[in-house]
Parts: structure tokens; C-alpha cells; sequence
């Protein structure tokens, strides 16, 4: 068992390796996964196999001491040497084999719980949602929200709450699902949305947007610059989004993708029609965002949970805090 658990290791070590290095995309809800499962097995066969043994091993042990003892004492010898505690302890204790599966099984248990149904934690990698989240924000994500989904197949078990215009969400990309975005919620199921000359409309609705003074960028592809900047109420949810006035409105979308034709592309934007069971995701940093404008929409199944609150900002700790 000691070489099997430690060619486990050595197959984990070369696999985050490689994940680290970008030698190939990690999926870390299967390897947590993964782990909890293999860990519950050494966890069972420690419980009901091989402590018994070393038990009984340690209850022989006493035995035979006794027996020696008392044979003794029929010799007139009363004086035994030998330390019994140390030698039961060195026979009870745990091989280093399954310290390290056996004994970290609750707190991957504990860990694959909260992570896969509760809240799960996330990194800004880009500067798609400024001025809403910066670039190196830790984040929360509320994954019972939207409904109970099963790990790593991400199936909705349980339904709750229907996403929301305004929402600030975590999906699967749908161009390749094994990397995660974040953007928000602009458009719902049926909804037609139309972003002409950088201006929004949902069913034929403009959304207000009041000017705000300029927000210097700190982050995205362009940092050090001030960008225009706009409180957006999107059906009463206000936030701030940055628009910049060197970039055109003309958008150049993805060759192809799902319900591409429900979408018209034109010089001043694009309009989409919301196919059912999916959903129009656009960034704040509405001209720093590659978002459903370029590839399309996000479909239910997608969908990992709505984000909610900043829990570090090791550049920024003020910035800790819920966010809209």
C-alpha cells in the first residue's frame, strides 16, 4: 500500500505540475473530486481493516506481556524489563501511507462540500468587470443560488432562484468550457438586446446611464488612462460601467457559435435575440469585455454561481466587501 499511495502522489505532483506550467488545462472540481473519493476509500479500509489489525496486533502484544509477566512472578522474578506504552503506541500508530489519504479525508470532505455546494472561490485574472471587480480581487461565489447542481458534471439537481438582469455571474465559457468568466447578467430568455453606437436597449428599452467623473484604469489592456465612466441602472441595479471613446462601435464577433444567426451585426453594434435556457453576459469595462457580443450566449447548464462578496485584495484590502 505504501508504494501504491506514493505513485498516487507522484501522479498528483506531475499533474498540478503540468497544470502550473500550462502543459495542459486543469479541471480542479474533478481532482477535488478525485481526492475525496480515494482518500474515502483508504479512510474506510483504515476503519474497518487496518486499525483492527494493528488493534489486535497491539492486543497480542499485551497478552503475551501479561503471560511473560505472570510466568515470571512464578520464578520469584518480580522486576520486568521492557516498555510496553511505547511498544503498544509504535504498533497503533498510523504508517505515514495513511496519515497522508486516511487522515486528510475529512477535510477534503469538508473542503468538496462547501466548494462544490455552498461558495467556491474565485481570482479576477482580467480587467473585464472594472471598475465592479479589480484585476487580483478574491472572490465569493454563492453556488446554491441558482439551484443545487451535481460536481463536476455541473447538472441543476435542485432549482432556486432564476438568474437576474444585473447579476454578477461565474460560467463555463462556452467556447471551452473548462475555463471559467465572469461577466453580467444583461439579457434573460426571450429578451432582444440591442447595443447600437454603445448604447443599450432590452426590448426595445434604453438604459439610462448617468455621467460620472472619469475613472482612471489601473488594470485591463490599456492601464494608466482614464475612461468615461457611467452609473447604468439596468432595471434598478446601478453600477458603474467604463466606456472609451478610442474604440469604435463596430464589433467584430466570433466566426461561428450556437444561435449565431439570432443576432444581426451592422457597423453601429449588434442586436441578439435571447434563445431560450440561455443568457446575454456583457462586462462593465463594456469596451475591454470579450463577451456575448463576440461569442454568443451562456446556456443554463453553464452556469457555476452568482458573485457576491470581495473576501481579499492582497494590493487593496479595502477593497473587501460585498459588490453589486
Amino acid at each position: 500500500m505504501s508504494a501504491l499511495t506514493g505513485a498516487l502522489y507522484a501522479a498528483l505532483v506531475i499533474y498540478l505540475g503540468g497544470w502550473l506550467m500550462d502543459k495542459w488545462v486543469g479541471n480542479f472540481a474533478l481532482l477535488l473530486f478525485l481526492l475525496t473519493v480515494v482518500t474515502f476509500a483508504y479512510w474506510l479500509l483504515e476503519r474497518f481493516y487496518f486499525r483492527p489489525r494493528r488493534e489486535k496486533a497491539a492486543a497480542n502484544l499485551e497478552a503475551a506481556d501479561l503471560a511473560r509477566r505472570a510466568e515470571l512472578a512464578r520464578a520469584g522474578i518480580d522486576k520486568v524489563d521492557g516498555d510496553l506504552d511505547e511498544a503498544r503506541g509504535r504498533i497503533l500508530a498510523q504508517p505515514w501511507w495513511l496519515d497522508w489519504t486516511a487522515g486528510l479525508f475529512p477535510v477534503i470532505a469538508v473542503v468538496f462540500v462547501l466548494r462544490s455546494f455552498l461558495f467556491e472561490p474565485f481570482k479576477i485574472p482580467s480587467g473585464s468587470m472594472i471598475p465592479t471587480l479589480q484585476i487580483g480581487d478574491l472572490i465569493l461565489v454563492n453556488k446554491f443560488h441558482y439551484g443545487i447542481r451535481l460536481p463536476v458534471i455541473n447538472k441543476k439537481i435542485i432549482p432556486n432562484h432564476d438568474p437576474q438582469r444585473g447579476d454578477v455571474m461565474v460560467f463555463h465559457y462556452p467556447m471551452n468550457p473548462s475555463v471559467d468568466y465572469i461577466k453580467r447578467v444583461i439579457g434573460l430568455p426571450g429578451d432582444e438586446i440591442s447595443y447600437l453606437n454603445k448604447q443599450l436597449r432590452i426590448n426595445g428599452q434604453l438604459i439610462q446611464e448617468k455621467p460620472e467623473k472619469d475613472y482612471f484604469v489601473e488594470g485591463g489592456d490599456r492601464p494608466g488612462a482614464y475612461e468615461q465612466a457611467f452609473e447604468e441602472n439596468l432595471f434598478g441595479v446601478k453600477h458603474q460601467i467604463l466606456l472609451r471613446s478610442d474604440r469604435p462601435a463596430y464589433i467584430q464577433p466570433f466566426t461561428s457559435f450556437e444561435f449565431k444567426d439570432n443576432c444581426t451585426y451592422s457597423a453601429d453594434g449588434v442586436v441578439c435575440k435571447v434563445p431560450p435556457g440561455h443568457y446575454f453576459m456583457m462586462g462593465d469595462h463594456r469596451d475591454d469585455s470579450e463577451d456575448s457580443r463576440y461569442w454568443g450566449f451562456v446556456p443554463d447548464e453553464n452556469i457555476v454561481g452568482r458573485a457576491f462578496f470581495v473576501w481579499m485584495n492582497f494590493g487593496d484590502l479595502s477593497r473587501i466587501g460585498a459588490f453589486h
